[in-house]
């Protein structure tokens, strides 16, 4: 490891920042019709977003083709130059990714971090541009509406009643390039969460389960890097929605760190909640992804935040583990996002 890298238990500084050199975005019609509807890239265009396939596992495989290769023409390379990708998603095996980027032909780390999975794909990233591993990198995920409740709560034919603490699964997939070459956004660090598990076994409360992890990571990040968090303009978490981030906040507070004029939360700001009906907020694969390449790069492009802490979180359950009555433990990894002069 370079000297001067580790920072920490549970952090990396790098002594050559990788940059962020395009996102891709694409969504569904939901979504397009929230708050950050006109910023994303794509968006679908009919109520069951097939994308021109037949099943929704279809159709989130080809947003993932498509993220991706928007994010390639965005970074104005040739597609040969990525060396790997890392990408995954919220179905089983991970099928959303392997078939959607195989005609790609990039050589691919499947990952599965739930919901943080935005975070473990862009931190392996640009862990391996920094150690010289590669040139040019993809990080993609994705998680749609449709295929996310048929395999991990109902059928959406049962029509079962959701609960005012459910969240509603993002239709989106968010694909990033991180390479050597410059640009306005650097990766200058890392911190790598570890899974923390307060017993909670609630599929319908994904705020609750993940809130403790996010607060873990946020402490670890600014305990490795010694830095306050009012160095951060913003300190962005993924999905934990209305319910889970008033639990972040407090538990924050427990620790004597405050960060409520400076947080945002992706499942809060992707979706309006008075009208779209989406309870505790979004949540998702998808949702840190897209509201990361829409809204929070811009902003730093733009020089009006010059130092962002993104963390998005995941709660690591699968069907087995639900059925089975096991707790629902929760990871968040943190990504320090840097406006390059």
């Amino acid at each position: 490891m370079k000297s001067g890298m580790a920072k920490g238990a549970q952090s990396l500084g790098f002594t050559e920042a990788p940059f962020l050199l395009s996102a891709g975005t694409i969504v569904g019609q939901k979504e397009s019709q929230g708050p950050l509807g006109k910023l994303f890239d794509e968006h679908g265009e009919d109520k069951e977003n097939l994308f021109g396939k037949e099943t929704w596992e279809e159709a989130e495989s080809e947003m993932q083709k498509r993220a991706c290769l928007r994010a390639i023409q965005k970074a104005q390379i040739p597609q040969e130059k990525i060396r790997f990708l890392f990408g995954g998603d919220l179905l089983r095996q991970g099928t959303a990714t392997s078939l959607g980027i195989e005609s790609l032909q990039i050589p691919l780390f499947g990952l599965f971090g739930a919901c943080s999975t935005s975070g473990e794909a862009i931190a392996l990233g640009a862990m391996s541009v920094a150690a010289g591993y590669a040139d040019y990198v993809l990080a993609v995920t994705s998680s749609h509406f449709g295929s996310a409740e048929k395999e991990f709560r109902f059928p959406l034919g049962y029509a079962s009643q959701r609960p005012l603490s459910a969240q509603w699964t993002v239709t989106g997939s968010g694909a990033f390039v991180i390479g050597k070459e410059k640009s306005k956004v650097r990766i200058s660090g890392v911190t790598v969460g570890k899974i923390v598990d307060y017993g909670l076994k609630d599929s319908q409360n994904m705020g609750g389960c993940m809130a403790p992890a996010a607060c873990d990571t946020i402490l670890a990040n600014r305990k490795d890097f010694g830095r306050e968090m009012e160095e951060y303009d913003q300190i962005v978490t993924g999905d934990l929605g209305y319910i889970g981030s008033t639990i972040l906040l407090e538990l924050l507070k427990k620790n004597g760190v405050d960060i409520e004029e400076r947080h945002m939360d992706c499942g809060m700001k992707i979706f309006d909640q008075k009208t779209q009906d989406t309870h505790a907020g979004g949540s998702g694969c998808g949702c840190a992804a897209v509201t990361l390449g829409s809204y929070v790069l811009p902003k730093i492009i733009k020089g009006e935040w010059k130092k962002v802490l993104f963390v998005p979180t995941g709660a690591l359950m699968s069907t087995v583990s639900f059925n089975e009555g096991e707790s629902i433990p929760g990871i968040a990894h943190g990504i320090v996002l840097e406006r390059a002069c």
